[in-house]
């Protein structure tokens, strides 16, 4: 792979063991053609962008905030994805076949979802895959202020709950909003010494249902007011 090509594969199929063996790898699959259909690119961004849970921003902002949803686990997956792959979503790229490949990487215990809830509405939430301590984020979404925020930070409530500090969250491309939360720019090299050692952690072993955000993250100052709340784990166009 050379540094900085963003895309270094083409074609393959999306069964589980091909995706698990990508992400094995460093890679994820994210369709060229139009709305995210055929063919199949396996991406490797350089530079990559990672949470390391210790590293998690949460403003006082957003803590008010979270006193406003409740935040599940692994409770309204296709859900989830169902609202990530929305075609009215500016840059949609999750199609059918996406979807499909990941409800079954679901059933056998390897994709996982953090719901946000208002009340009884689903208001935001984001899925991705978990290898060992490695948590792949593919999407988010948010429908109220903060709720894609508020996703994250149940993301790394229920990754951090062991303390194992060889776990990471990859999200992909680092964006504005999510530097904000403490995702940073490292280099794919970084990535790739980081995954070896994230891939021999114990597997996540939450189990479906609340998840507590109380002792997650410290208040940190107010950032910037950010117009776009955008996708983990996307780059502008995977959203």
């Amino acid at each position: 792979m050379t540094p900085g090509d963003d895309l270094v594969a083409l074609g393959a199929d999306l069964e589980p063991g091909t995706l698990l063996a990508a992400y094995r790898q460093g890679l994820f699959p994210m369709g060229l053609g139009d709305r995210g259909a055929d063919p199949i690119g396996w991406w490797s961004p350089d530079p990559r962008g990672v949470l390391i849970p210790a590293d998690l921003h949460v403003s006082r902002s957003l803590k008010r905030s979270l006193r406003d949803f409740t935040l599940t686990w692994d409770t309204a997956f296709a859900q989830v994805v169902a609202h990530c792959a929305d075609p009215s979503r500016r840059g949609r790229w999750i199609t059918p076949h996406i979807e499909e490949s990941y409800g079954r990487l679901h059933d056998l215990g390897w994709a996982h979802s953090l719901e946000v809830w208002r009340g009884p509405e689903l208001v935001g939430g984001l899925y991705g895959v978990a290898v060992g301590g490695l948590f792949a984020g593919e999407s988010m979404f948010h429908r109220v202020p903060d709720a894609s925020k508020a996703a994250l930070v149940g993301l790394v409530a229920v990754v951090a709950a062991d303390a194992d500090p060889r776990r990471i969250v990859d999200v992909q491309w680092q964006t504005d909003h999510l530097a904000s939360l403490g995702v940073r720019k490292i280099s794919r090299s970084d990535y790739l010494d980081r995954l070896a050692t994230a891939l021999v952690a114990p597997e996540l072993a939450h189990p479906p249902g609340p998840v507590l955000t109380d002792a997650v993250g410290a208040a940190s100052p107010e950032p910037a007011e950010n117009p776009i709340e955008g996708s983990a784990g996307t780059s502008p166009r995977k959203r």
